[in-house]
């Protein structure tokens, strides 16, 4: 029975019709009002056009939809972060041109998400780099699948009002795997988070970390945005902390959770490999990537 509401699940990923209920919560989460929604989208894409500042691929209203609520309606700040998410994949196209999407399955277990998605929280992402071998594939694909799920979530309505909170596991990450976490990496991480992109990260929480890994962090710290601080939070190993910030409901069972609904990034591209539609596909070949059957 739970296999089948999964299932379920996974082909609701690839949902992006609006849901009227969803609706209904918007203007208390991302000041989204029905009766100026339209007038703020016309807003966004004279401002696109009138400063020049960048060339979006899109500009129909379900696109600029993202960026304004990624960025609560304000808009010229949701201009702000189309230019920069413009210039992100501009100046990191080797992340999008010609990657297989499919391909980056084998980063897949370097990443969990649980498809518990509620107001307070969004969709819970898992980075556990511990679990990645450098011999196996580069870090690049790393990054590589982060902005495969980046750019799938997102599409989802639901995602783009919820946005969504990491959970970095770094349980078995060794100095092998730190040396290959250069600044170039950590400046690309720290933007698919959010600071370049149409997602909104309601909080970033750090679980096993210790005095061996401040190298890890001190490459992130320069590229975090001051107004950032107030939503990392560094738990030790102490899941009590955790749980004061992060519902155990929608952890799964490692955490202290009981949270039955998260996946392996392998599995979830798999699936999205499984439901996808020609809506998709072209959407995914405009971003640059390779679509192989």
């Amino acid at each position: 029975m739970y296999e089948h509401y999964l299932e379920i699940a996974f082909e609701a990923e690839l949902n992006t019709r609006e849901d009227p209920e969803l609706l209904e919560m918007a203007p208390e989460i991302c000041n989204e009002h029905p009766d100026t929604r339209d007038a703020a989208i016309t807003e966004l894409r004279r401002m696109i056009f009138d400063r020049g500042e960048c060339e979006p691929l899109r500009t129909d209203d379900e696109y600029l939809l993202r960026f304004l609520r990624a960025r609560d309606f304000i808009i010229p700040r949701a201009h702000k972060l189309l230019v920069r998410y413009c210039a992100f994949r501009e100046q990191c196209s080797h992340l999008y041109q010609d990657v297989d999407l499919w391909g980056l399955v084998k980063a897949g277990e370097a990443y969990e998400g649980c498809m518990y998605d509620r107001p307070d929280v969004g969709r819970l992402s898992i980075m556990r780099f511990g679990k990645w071998d450098p011999s196996e594939y580069p870090v690049e694909d790393l990054v590589r699948l982060g902005v495969v799920m980046l750019e799938i979530g997102i599409r989802q309505p639901k995602l783009q009002v919820f946005g969504g909170t990491v959970l970095v596991d770094l349980e078995g990450l060794s100095l092998r795997q730190v040396s290959a976490l250069t600044p170039t990496i950590a400046y690309q991480i720290v933007n698919i988070m959010g600071v370049s992109t149409p997602s909104k990260l309601n909080a970033c929480h750090i679980i096993n970390y210790n005095w061996l890994l401040n190298t890890f962090f001190f490459v992130f710290k320069k590229f975090i945005p001051q107004r950032a601080w107030d939503k990392i939070h560094f738990h030790g190993n102490d899941l009590k902390s955790l749980h004061k910030h992060l519902d155990p409901a929608c952890l799964p069972p490692r955490y202290g959770g009981t949270c039955r609904s998260h996946v392996s990034a392998r599995k979830w591209l798999q699936k999205i490999k499984k439901y996808r539609d020609e809506h998709f596909d072209k959407e995914m070949k405009q971003l640059g990537f390779v679509i192989k059957e």
